[in-house]
């Protein structure tokens, strides 16, 4: 049996919007997407750290979000 781990990483939020992101939006933007849904979920790691699934942000990359990103 062959345990083939493949490596995603998870990114904060800075890595994902303008201007160093792949994403051309602004932080509040951003937010209200994500508690509209129209962007991932985010997954909190402690009080001040928020990542996201590096394959949640492909995914949306791929697809575009409802609204067009």
């Amino acid at each position: 049996m062959s345990n083939s781990i493949t490596t995603k990483r998870l990114l904060r939020v800075q890595e994902i919007i303008a201007p160093n992101g792949p994403i051309p939006v602004g932080k509040s933007t951003w937010w209200e997407g994500v508690k509209s849904g129209r962007f991932p979920q985010p997954i909190k790691l402690g009080p001040r750290i928020t990542v996201w699934r590096e394959e949640d942000i492909e995914s949306l990359l791929a697809n575009g979000a409802e609204d067009g990103v």
